[in-house]
């Protein structure tokens, strides 16, 4: 008998080599449970290009000099613009790889994706930085303005904040084209513009989730400073991983999959699920979950030896 009643010494019918494999959202917790501690890493590693803002942001209030802080502050944030879309795509490289069930080494991957994809991605990163700057000064001087000179205002207010959703959306899809196709920039954009629209439901429950995980830490924070150091540990990796694994099978369908059909290939990435029938080479085939489970021969038990009776004889 095995630890805790559990027998050990029986072989089961093994695992299928095809078995089929969990869909939706259980498919998503298997994986991320499995992940867990990698994604852990990969958020600490990907926190690291994130210093240049805390440094900024200390520039900026605690420093005794108002000039010497702008300027720092201001170096900080360039040096964050062009860091943080390399660093992106690096990580969603990383992250696309856990949702085909890929190995990943985070240090080598990431450095590598970093280094081959940083032209793009840095026009990318800064885009995204300067729309950030444009649509969050704009949101916030049109609801003002709309106290003073009426709703005409709320109307540039509601197509800032639509250009900011769409622009997320488009980041969806961008930075995963980036490391897994050859694509141009420009048609990276219009494929992400495309895919913001055509996958808009899921885009969206893609956006809920990401508002409702940053709310949280929001509100938390606000009511405990304690939860900041939490950031270097979740949720960047976490909501990139709740990004891939929702946006990738969609660039499969619509950009990857198209391009090997009309070369008559077959995208590497999907399963097969198909075996060759004619291969006659094969020297094993895989039986997981075809064999009799083998059950324990139990051994017979030894008889008891008769006992000596202790003590002197008596004749």
């Amino acid at each position: 008998m095995g630890m805790f009643g559990s027998d050990y010494e029986s072989a089961g019918v093994g695992i299928a080599k095809n078995a089929p494999k969990k869909k939706g959202i259980f498919r998503f917790f298997e994986l991320m449970f499995r992940k867990f501690w990698k994604l852990v890493q990969v958020n600490m590693l990907y926190s690291a290009f994130y210093l240049p803002l805390v440094v900024a942001f200390y520039a900026l209030f605690g420093m005794g000099n108002r000039n010497l802080g702008l300027m720092l502050a201001g170096i900080c944030v360039i040096i964050f613009a062009i860091l943080v879309g390399p660093a992106t795509a690096a990580m969603m490289k990383i992250l696309r790889n856990y949702t085909l069930e890929k190995h990943a080494f985070i240090l080598t991957d990431f450095k590598k994706a970093f280094s081959d994809n940083f032209k793009k991605s840095v026009a990318l990163g800064i885009i995204d930085v300067l729309l950030i700057i444009s649509v969050s000064s704009a949101v916030y001087v049109y609801s003002n303005l709309a106290d003073v000179y009426g709703n005409v205002m709320l109307v540039f207010f509601v197509i800032s904040l639509s250009i900011g959703i769409m622009a997320v959306m488009m980041n969806f899809y961008a930075f995963l084209m980036i490391v897994a196709t050859d694509l141009s920039f420009k048609n990276i954009m219009k494929n992400s513009l495309a895919l913001a629209c055509v996958a808009l439901k899921k885009n969206l429950l893609t956006l809920l989730i990401v508002l409702l995980v940053s709310a949280v830490f929001v509100v938390l924070t606000i009511f405990n400073l304690a939860t900041l150091f939490l950031l270097p540990l979740a949720p960047a990796a976490f909501l990139g991983f709740v990004v891939a694994f929702n946006s990738y099978p969609v660039i499969q369908k619509y950009v990857i999959n198209p391009y090997y059909e009309q070369r008559g290939e077959v995208n590497p990435e999907l399963e097969e699920t198909q075996t060759d029938e004619g291969d006659d080479e094969v020297l094993f085939e895989d039986k997981g979950g075809q064999e009799a489970p083998v059950e324990k021969v139990k051994k017979p038990k030894a008889k008891a030896a008769k006992k000596t009776p202790k003590g002197t004889i008596i004749s």
